[in-house]
C-alpha cells in the first residue's frame, strides 16, 4: 500500500509539474509577443534602436514577468491535470481505492509549495539581475529617466543635471521629514565629465526649485575657497521625484533585500516598498498552494455533470481576483495604511482559506 502511494504520489506530482511547465511556457510566449510590440512602439522613435534590441530587451524582461505568471501557471497547471484525471476516470479509480481528495491533491500542493520556495530563492535573484539590465538597456536607447539615487553603506549619493554639466550630493544622513541632508560634499562636473568644483556644507535642504546649503565651503577650480552663510542652486529634483528615482524593488534580489533595508533606514529614507517585495516573496510559495485548493474545487466535478467549459473562465476571473486583491493590498501597504507584513501576506492567507473551505464543503457536503 506505502508503495502504491509512493506511485500514485510521483505521477501525480510529475503530471502536475508538466502541465505547470508548459501552462508556464504558452503564457510567456504570449507575453513576449505582446510586450515585443510594445517595445516596437516604443522604438520607433528612435532610428539607432535595432529590430534585435528590441528582441533582446524583450527577452531580457521575461524572467520578471516569469515571476508574475507563476501563479496563474499553478492555477491552470492544477485545473488540467485535475480535468484530465477525470476526463480520463483516473480520479474515479483513485477514489475507488479509498483515497480522498486532500490526499491526491497533497502531491500538486507540495510541488507547488516547492516551486514556491525555488521561484523565491532561485528565480528571483536570477530576475532581478536581468531586470536590471533591461532598466539599463532602457535608459541607453529608449531615454527612460535613470535612478538618481544611490543608497550605499557610505550613505546616499544624488546626481541632478546642472547648465555646464551635472552635480553629485553625498550625505551619510537624510531626514525625510524636513528633506535634510547632513555633512554634504557636492561635487561638480562638466559635460566631459572632467571635475570643476566642490562644496561643503553641514546642511542642505531640498526647498521648491533649489538647494539651500548653509554655512557652504566653496573650492574654486583655481585652488581659493570662499565660506557663504547659504549657497543655492537650481534644480528640477523635487521630493517625489527623488523617493520615485530609487532602485525598483524588482532589480533587488530577495537575498539582499535586508541588507538594503538595513542600509536605507540607516541613511534615513523610508524602505516600505522593499518590506512589501520581501514579504511578497515569501508568501509566494502559500499562494501557490492556495491556487492549487481554489483548482480543485471547481475541476474536480464528475464529467457526466458537465460544466468543463465554465473551468477556464472561472480560472482566470479566480487569477484575476487575487491579482487585484494583491494590487489593492499592496497600494494600502505602500501608503503604510496596513502594516507591510499583514499587506503581503493577507492575499496568501485570504486564499488558502477560501480554498480549504470550499473544499472542505465539496468533499464532506
Amino acid at each position: 500500500m506505502i508503495a502504491n502511494s509512493s506511485t500514485l504520489f510521483r505521477y501525480i506530482s510529475r503530471a502536475f509539474m508538466v502541465n505547470a511547465i508548459v501552462m508556464t511556457l504558452v503564457l510567456l510566449g504570449v507575453t513576449f509577443i505582446i510586450n515585443t510590440i510594445e517595445l516596437m512602439r516604443r522604438a520607433s522613435s528612435y532610428p539607432d534602436v535595432s529590430m534585435k534590441l528590441v528582441l533582446e530587451m524583450s527577452a531580457l524582461s521575461l524572467p520578471q514577468f516569469t515571476q508574475q505568471l507563476l501563479p496563474f501557471a499553478m492555477l491552470f497547471g492544477a485545473i488540467y491535470t485535475c480535468w484530465k484525471l477525470n476526463k480520463t476516470h483516473e480520479l474515479v479509480v483513485i477514489r475507488a481505492a479509498g483515497i480522498s481528495a486532500w490526499q491526491f491533491l497533497f502531491p500538486m500542493m507540495a510541488a507547488a509549495l516547492l516551486f514556491g520556495f525555488f521561484a523565491t530563492g532561485v528565480i528571483n535573484p536570477v530576475a532581478s539581475i536581468f531586470a536590471g539590465k533591461y532598466e539599463q538597456m532602457q535608459n541607453n536607447y529608449l531615454r527612460v529617466q535613470s535612478s538618481l539615487v544611490a543608497v550605499l553603506r557610505t550613505g546616499i549619493w544624488l546626481r541632478q543635471p546642472t547648465e555646464n554639466g551635472y552635480a553629485l550630493f553625498h550625505s551619510p544622513a537624510f531626514e525625510e521629514t524636513e528633506w535634510k541632508l547632513s555633512n554634504v560634499i557636492v561635487f561638480f562636473f562638466d559635460k566631459s565629465d572632467n571635475f570643476v568644483r566642490r562644496i561643503d556644507s553641514p546642511l542642505a535642504y531640498l526647498r521648491e526649485g533649489h538647494w539651500e546649503l548653509r554655512q557652504a565651503l566653496i573650492n574654486n577650480p583655481d585652488g581659493t575657497t570662499a565660506r557663504k552663510a547659504v549657497e543655492t542652486l537650481p534644480t528640477e529634483l523635487t521630493a517625489r521625484k527623488i523617493e520615485e528615482s530609487f532602485a525598483a524593488p524588482e532589480t533587488i534580489s530577495f537575498w539582499s533585500i535586508p541588507e538594503y533595508i538595513r542600509i536605507m533606514e540607516e541613511t534615513g529614507f523610508p524602505a516600505i516598498r522593499l518590506r512589501m517585495q520581501f514579504h511578497s516573496l515569501l508568501a509566494q510559495p502559500f499562494i501557490f498552494v492556495a491556487m492549487i485548493l481554489l483548482a480543485a474545487t471547481f475541476s474536480l466535478r464528475p464529467p457526466r455533470f458537465g460544466g468543463a467549459g465554465l473551468m477556464i473562465p472561472f480560472g482566470v476571473a479566480v487569477g484575476f481576483f487575487i491579482f487585484f486583491m494583491e494590487s489593492m493590498l499592496n497600494a494600502f501597504g505602500i501608503s503604510q495604511k496596513i502594516p507591510a507584513y499583514l499587506a503581503a501576506w493577507t492575499p496568501a492567507v485570504v486564499s488558502l482559506l477560501l480554498g480549504m473551505t470550499a473544499l472542505l464543503h465539496l468533499e464532506d457536503g
